[in-house]
């Protein structure tokens, strides 16, 4: 399978879901967008790694993994998103020490925050871009781009998230179908449904 090198395009908060941010990659020889919901944290983790000029007093963890890689020689190399299923990206990290190369697998985000701070290049399959990336319309005019871009990831993050949303009706589960649900669904890193599990769960 053939691999697809990404940029980072931007992030965007969504106003309708709280608490929830877009990451959008760019496909770099090509016109399409690889949208994927991330938390909070991470995506303050990445806007900072973008942001060259804003230091945080104290490292944060991405950056406490970088200061310790940095002390044992450890690169990493390059991070490759090799995975998607029902909604969820599954991503590894490609390390190098004493020329001897180690695959991690690692939370696409968490990943993507590490490349930016070791400068490694961030790749997808073909196969993936196909399923999963989309076409960003912009409008003509250079003024208008940047508000435009903002709408429409608002809009797509808007859909991404209604997607992941679960259809199960929670209510007629018993309290322990509910809590065996829940350690599945973060198990299975789906943490927009392990939220309405949740949300269920403190009903009761």
């Amino acid at each position: 399978m053939s691999l697809v090198r990404l940029n980072i395009k931007g992030i965007s908060y969504s106003q309708t879901q709280n608490g929830a941010y877009a990451l959008i990659l760019n496909e770099v020889d090509g016109d399409r967008k690889l949208p994927i919901v991330i938390g909070a944290f991470e995506a303050q983790s990445i806007a900072i790694a973008l942001e060259k000029e804003i230091r945080p007093p104290r490292p944060l963890t991405h950056d406490l993994f970088k200061n310790f890689a940095d002390r044992f020689d450890i690169v990493v190399k390059q991070v490759i998103i090799h995975k998607l299923v029902d909604g969820v990206f599954y991503s590894s990290l490609i390390c190098e020490r004493d020329k001897i190369e180690e695959i991690i697998d690692a939370r696409t985000s968490d990943a993507i925050a590490l490349a930016l701070r070791f400068q490694a290049p961030i790749f997808t399959y073909k196969n993936i871009l196909d399923k999963a990336g989309i076409y960003l319309k912009v409008n003509p005019k250079k003024e208008e781009e940047e508000e435009q871009d903002s709408v429409l990831m608002d809009d797509l993050l808007a859909d991404e998230l209604e997607i992941n949303k679960p259809r199960e009706n929670f209510k007629t589960k018993t309290l322990e179908e509910l809590h065996t649900m829940l350690d599945e669904a973060v198990a299975n890193e789906d943490y927009e449904k392990a939220a309405h599990i949740r949300d269920e769960i403190s009903k009761r």
